[in-house]
């Protein structure tokens, strides 16, 4: 069997697993290369694309991120999320919002023109998805997508350990007490006086 073509014979599940690895790695590659395009053509930076994308990925997933939740996903400093978000509202391509269940918190949703300049960029890709699918029936895609859940779910779980395996509790929870006072602080910095 050659690399991401059809084998000639079944495969066992060890090879199909190490088929569906390729398949990500070589996915997450070029998602990251085409993020490249995007962030020079549109003069956003590697991390302000990647801070994007986590906004996009969690508003539609339906659950808006806050600032400290993008701060755990970025890996960086309170201050730096802070300057990284002022940023991207100052440039129009996110916002703050009340969290309707809690009023302290600030959540961060995607303004009109930064999704305008996403799909206006995307859009192609689109349609070239389309095509590389037209000829896959209905219940192959849906396969797919358990595939791709599985594995978004193992990435999920193997995260959640690496989270556990950092320093002592009481680093975490003066990290977790530094990312409530941050959303704290930015809801204070969004209120209207």
């Amino acid at each position: 069997m050659t690399k991401r073509d059809t084998p000639s014979s079944p495969p066992n599940r060890a090879d199909l697993e190490k088929l569906m690895s390729a398949d990500m790695r070589a996915v997450t590659a070029q998602s990251d290369r085409l993020g490249r395009y995007f962030a020079r053509q549109n003069d956003v930076s590697g991390n302000d694309f990647h801070a994007l994308l986590h906004v996009m990925v969690a508003e539609t997933a339906g659950t808006p991120l806050t600032m400290a939740q993008l701060r755990q996903r970025m890996d960086v400093s309170p201050a730096a999320i802070t300057y990284l978000v002022d940023r991207m509202i100052d440039a129009g391509h996110v916002r703050r919002e009340s969290d309707p269940s809690d009023r302290r918190k600030a959540l961060l949703r995607y303004e009109n023109s930064g999704m305008e300049l996403a799909h206006a960029f995307f859009e192609p890709l689109a349609a070239h998805v389309r095509s590389a699918l037209a000829e896959l029936s209905d219940k192959d895609l849906l396969a797919a997508h358990r595939v791709f859940s599985a594995l978004i779910e193992a990435m999920s779980t193997f995260e959640g350990e690496l989270v556990a395996q950092q320093p002592d509790s009481a680093t975490k929870r003066a990290a977790a007490q530094s990312d409530q006072q941050l959303d704290d602080e930015l809801t204070k910095e969004t209120e209207p006086a």
